[in-house]
């Protein structure tokens, strides 16, 4: 049956499994879903993932759901191939846990609603909200302080190498980077060396080519 991705090239969820996919060189099918006809919320796609949501994942006979579960699935279960994205060391490896929940429960609640106002919503028409932007961006940049000072004692979040934390950060500050908030990472110094060398990776490249409204 091979790796399935069921889901949508431009979504943030949906690339944050394909860059893994990518890096460890697994091969994979993109499955894509008919958001606009609201196939996520009918079956065949609930019996994948009972909340409707993109992505959906299938490895053989094993099915999963939320995207930094099966991110996580895939650094382990192909940890022998590819990027090692768990770390080098035991410290290591518990540090890069350490940042996939900052990631999950700082960063990404700071910076979804950005990306939602600022693009998702024009790309259906709406307008943004600037006081919402505006609230969201002050939070962004709280966080973004401290991963300057952190960036600025080691080259990646959890150590020396990239890994899975790292790698969860890409779908949505991609899309901030296209906006006029791209100076919230780029004003700060240790923070852009680390997003440019992050987003110069060539998954990341030949995933993000396909991120377009």
């Amino acid at each position: 049956m091979g790796v399935k991705v069921y889901g949508v090239a431009r979504s943030t969820c949906t690339t944050r499994v394909l860059v893994c996919l990518e890096e460890k060189g697994v091969d994979y099918e993109l499955v894509p879903v008919n958001m606009a006809a609201g196939a996520h919320k009918q079956q065949p796609f609930l019996s994948l993932n009972p909340f409707g949501q993109i992505p959906a994942f299938e490895d053989g006979d094993l099915k999963l759901f939320e995207s930094r579960a099966i991110s996580k699935y895939v650094a382990h279960r192909y940890k022998d191939i590819g990027t090692d994205l768990l770390g080098t060391s035991p410290a290591e490896t518990y540090s890069v846990g350490v940042w996939l929940e900052v990631e999950a429960h700082q960063f990404n609640p700071a910076i979804q609603p950005m990306v939602y106002e600022l693009l998702v919503k024009p790309s259906r028409g709406g307008t943004p909200d600037a006081a919402l932007v505006e609230a969201q961006a002050a939070k962004l940049g709280k966080v973004l302080d401290v991963y300057e000072e952190v960036l600025a004692k080691r080259k990646y979040l959890a150590g020396d190498v990239f890994s899975l934390a790292d790698l969860h950060h890409l779908p949505c500050a991609h899309y901030i980077m296209l906006t006029p908030y791209a100076s919230l990472i780029a004003s700060r110094k240790h923070v852009n060396a680390w997003w440019e060398d992050i987003s110069s990776r060539p998954a990341w490249k030949k995933v993000s080519a396909c991120m377009k409204f």
